[in-house]
Formats: C-alpha cells, structure tokens, sequence
C-alpha cells in the first residue's frame, strides 16, 4: 500500500502496521487509524486511502508541531449498516483502540454520511477532548450537479483529505479557525489542489506550544476500585482545570437542554401545574434561603450524576480497562458538561417560572388561598418560589425524560460544529 512502511522495525509488539516511522528518542505522538466501514463497501480500497492520507498528511504536521507522528493501521471496523452517523458514534470503538493501543490520538476513516450537529453533511470532524478525527469519504466523493462522482484514487480526492486531516490534526491540538493560515481556514473541498496546505508561523507557534504534551506519559492500570479511579479524575481535573474550562465554553455546554427535548419537555411539563398551586407557594415562600440553596444545589448534582451513569457516557466502555490520565480528563470534561447542562436547564426553568410569578399569575389570587400565612410576597420570595419549583422540574425531567440518546450529548460536548 501507498505510503506503508512494513519493516520490523516500525512494527509494534502486538503485531499492528506502522504507515510512518516514529521519533528514534524525543517525543513522538502515536496516532491509531481505524478504517470503519459499510457491509457493501470494499475494504482494500478504504485502507489504501486512510493509509495515503496520513503518509501525504505526516511531514507538515511534523513540520508544524516540532514532534514526530507516527500513524499504525489497525483492523478495519465493519458498521452494522451504511446509515449516516454522528462523529460520536465511533467514539466507543475509537476509545477502545485509543486504550489498548495504547494512542495518544485516533483516525477514523468511514465511507458513510458523517453529521454535524448543525445537520449538515460534512467530510470530518475533530474532538479536541477526546482527541479522535473522524474522516468520511462520503463528501470528499461528491461532485457537483453533471459531474461524475470522484474516484477515491484520484488527485483532488487524495489532497484535499491530507490537508482535511491537517486542518482536523490543528482542532486536535487546540488550534481555532484562523482566514490568515491556509491549513486552518474552514475547510473547502478544491477540486485544483495538489498538494497539502502549510500552518502559518502564528500557528506554527501554538501548536509547537500544545503537541509535545499530548503524548501519554502514565497510566493507572492498577487502579480498579471505584473510589481510586474517582481519586484520579479529580487529580486530573485539577490538573487540568484550565483546559475543562476552556472545552465547557467551547462547546456552549449551558445551552445544551436546548438541543435535548425530551429532557427539556420533561422537565418544564410538570413545573407549569406546580406555579399554580397553592401548597407549591406555600412551601416556596416559607422555606429558608439556605433550605432552598441546599436542596437545589443537590438535586442538580443528583441529576447529574444520574444521567452520566445511567446513560454510560463515560469512557473507556470497559471499566475494567487501562485508565489514562488523558481518558480520565475526557471523562470530567463530560461530566463538567451535564452539570452545566443541568445547570442551565435549572436556570432556564426558574426563569420561566419568575416571568409567570410576575407577567401571568394575577397578583390578588395569592390572597384568597387559605393556605398562605401571610398572602403578601416580596420579589425574594418569587425568586425562591421559582427555584424552588425549578428544582422539582429538573428532578423530573432527570428521571422521566433523561436523554434521547447518549450519541447526541458526546456528540455535542466533545466534538466541533464544523471542519
């Protein structure tokens, strides 16, 4: 195959095929490549290609980050169909290859529909967490209207998916979009390019800064009991604090209940009876300020920790494998995400409910309720009330709605919008 070095040497100990040579001393990121394909599609042409891309790809990223990369084959994933797919789809199979390799970075190169969670089409996305790339042919195949369709051989084919895994590689190590650097610009399939892009000096510079601290240096395979692997994510959280920050801002993780429905739905139904019940009030405006902080601060960790295990978001799959610390930061920035997201759909709710206390509830039916010591509220008191029912809504929503799938929440917290 193009681009494959098959000597003893640039093999690993468990037999896998090394594309490139890696770094004889210094650091060097080792890069599995996964080629996960359709039933129908021919699996030799697909690894023919997955292997050119990384071999045309290598000396620019090596060029731009100052380390060595070196890229393995490994044995091709079959789909169960040819369906179209979220990038977060291949993250259990890539997590796998990622902790048994073991990998600092995956590539998976797939012939079916890939989908952003704008619901375009595109030809990849990147996972600066998780540090996965998803190539899809699909697109890079697709021609305009009475054109034939490209051939997975061909010269526009074969340099526009080098300089996509470029531009892919550059998310990878935190690099943003950026109109003066050729390689990280939004990517657009030109149909004239020959040869691969180059990182300008700016962002030469930052990846320069990144890669050398992406290769793994420990693992806690020892680790097993719970409370040891709960110890080491939040060393790694601490640790890595700044760069949790940073993907919870990226990824707009308050605004996600937003692209949740059912959870959303679930958890405001039941709070629009609550806002117009007398006991409701009643309970609101005469628990404490501290009873009321207390009880929501620890429904929205409840509910946190309920939808992260019940719908298995952590990784790897398999407790019982190798933990890195690398693994162990994606897990908290998943986490960090629902406990944002819970947050949000908790503030979204109490704002509901204070815009009925103050615009929709008449103000002199509170005065007739029997209930009620003392029928007069100030604007304490309606806040009070609206986290209160709040807190009851995102408990709801938690346990009855929970997620529509786990996909969509890897998928909007660990992946970017676009290539």
């Amino acid at each position: 195959m193009y681009g494959v070095d098959r000597t003893a040497s640039d093999s690993r100990a468990d037999g896998r095929t090394s594309v490139s040579n890696s770094n004889e001393g210094g650091e060097t990121i080792d890069v599995g490549v996964v080629v996960s394909h359709s039933p129908t599609a021919e699996v030799e042409p697909f690894r023919g290609f997955a292997n050119r891309m990384v071999s045309d790809a290598r000396d620019e990223l090596c060029r731009g980050t100052g380390v060595e990369w070196a890229f393995y084959e490994e044995e091709p994933d079959r789909l169960d169909d040819g369906h179209s797919r979220r990038p977060s789809d291949f993250l259990d199979e890539a997590t796998l290859r990622m902790v048994d390799g073991p990998y600092d970075a995956v590539v998976v190169v797939t012939d079916v529909p890939l989908i952003s969670n704008r619901k375009r089409v595109v030809p990849g996305l990147a996972s600066p967490v998780s540090r996965v790339i998803v190539v899809s042919t699909r697109r890079l195949l697709t021609s305009p209207r009475d054109q034939p369709i490209r051939a997975l051989d061909s010269e526009p084919v074969r340099w526009n998916a080098a300089h996509l895994l470029l531009h892919l590689a550059g998310h990878v190590l935190d690099a943003g979009h950026d109109a003066d650097c050729a390689v990280m610009r939004p990517f657009r399939f030109d149909p004239e390019r020959r040869s691969v892009g180059s990182f300008a000096p700016k962002t030469r510079e930052r990846l320069r800064r990144v890669a050398p601290s992406v290769p793994e240096s420990a693992d806690v395979d020892g680790v097993r009991n719970p409370l040891g692997r709960a110890a080491f994510h939040a060393e790694s959280a601490v640790g890595n604090a700044g760069y949790v920050l940073r993907s919870l801002v990226r990824n707009r993780a308050p605004l996600l209940p937003l692209s949740l429905p059912g959870l959303t739905t679930a958890a405001v139904a039941p709070t629009l009876v609550l806002v117009f019940s007398a006991e409701t009030w009643d309970v609101g405006i005469h628990m404490g300020d501290a009873t009321a902080a207390g009880f929501a601060s620890l429904s929205i960790v409840a509910a946190t920790l309920y939808l992260a295990f019940a719908q298995s978001l952590f990784f790897p799959r398999d407790p019982h494998q190798v933990m890195t610390e690398h693994m162990a930061v994606v897990n908290v920035v998943v986490l960090a995400t629902m406990f944002s997201a819970v947050l949000g759909l908790f503030t979204l709710v109490a704002l509901l409910m204070l815009v009925i206390e103050l615009f929709v509830f008449p103000p002199d039916l509170i005065s007739t309720w029997p209930s009620l010591q003392n029928p007069a509220v100030s604007i304490v008191d309606l806040v009070r009330t609206a986290g209160f029912i709040s807190t009851i809504g995102v408990v709801t929503g938690a346990i009855a709605g929970g997620l529509e799938s786990r996909t969509v929440v890897r998928h909007l917290s660990l992946f970017l919008d676009r290539p």
